[in-house]
């Protein structure tokens, strides 16, 4: 896959870069959130053994150097080299490249239609890869968080109506029952509930989707104690309380909304969570 011709990362700085050593040294804080193991050689070996169809065409050692190159584009912010790189490497590198896509799409594409298209790419590169290794958590996490954002740019009704609500759910508990302490498929879950709430209300939600306040509230609170340092974290259980509370829960949303905007990022996708949290107090 070529390079796709992407908008750039608009706060570059240096500390995001994540060279030499610093990427594996800064690996568990980096990805507290969606608990993605540091791709080291014996790392891949380990998985190709288990999961023989994940093979990629050259040397093991080759596809960990080539992956690691991706995962500091990610951190950098040059997302489409993330994308291009993870591709390359084949089914070892879809979550770089998913990650990346999901994030790009979300906070840097303008054009929505654009938009769309990049998180249905997702969607069928992680279905490639839960084929091929259904035990892998963030095949499923990222096919969830992809598939929600699209339902959320096509609107929540047509989603619901489409059925993409069940296969969300489906994906995030998948993510949650392979790896317990999911901290970003915590996040997404509470937003579930949250959204179908906001949108059909407490007792339809609870009957036909099996959304409950409560719970969402709960998966916010699980997502913050996994990963207490996350932005990301704060600001979707800001806009769930609003969305299950209304006006009630505003002052808790916007202490929420305070945090986030003083958290220092460590990547740019933190960055751009962090300004986002910053435009939103403007």
């Amino acid at each position: 896959m070529a390079k796709p011709k992407w908008r750039d990362f608009p706060h570059p700085e240096k500390s995001y870069d994540q060279a030499g050593g610093a990427l594996e040294k800064n690996w568990p804080r980096l990805h507290k959130g969606d608990c993605e193991p540091f791709p080291s050689t014996a790392h891949l070996k380990k998985l190709v053994a288990a999961q023989p169809k994940l093979a990629p065409d050259g040397a093991i050692d080759d596809a960990a150097a080539a992956l690691q190159d991706a995962w500091r584009a990610y951190h950098r912010g040059d997302f489409a080299a993330a994308v291009e790189l993870g591709t390359s490497i084949g089914l070892l590198g879809v979550n770089v490249a998913n990650k990346a896509a999901n994030i790009y799409a979300t906070y840097l594409e303008k054009d929505e239609r654009k938009q769309l298209e990049i998180f249905l790419e997702t969607t069928r590169r992680a279905e490639k890869l839960q084929a091929a290794a259904p035990d892998m958590a963030n095949a499923h996490y990222f096919y969830a968080q992809a598939l929600g954002r699209y339902s959320q740019g096509i609107s929540i009704a047509k989603a619901l109506a489409e059925g993409h609500a069940t296969k969300v759910k489906k994906a995030l508990d998948a993510a949650i029952r392979l790896e317990a302490k999911h901290a970003d498929a915590h996040i997404a879950l509470g937003a579930y509930h949250a959204e179908i709430i906001n949108k059909v209300g407490a007792m339809i939600g609870g009957l036909t989707y099996g959304a409950d306040k409560k719970a969402g509230v709960g998966h916010f609170q699980t997502a913050l104690k996994l990963n207490p340092d996350s932005a990301i974290a704060r600001i979707e259980y800001a806009n769930g309380l609003v969305m299950m509370f209304g006006k009630e829960k505003l002052k808790e949303a916007t202490r929420l909304y305070e945090e986030a905007a003083a958290s220092k990022p460590m990547d740019a996708m933190e960055r751009l969570d962090v300004e986002m949290a910053k435009e939103e107090i403007a």
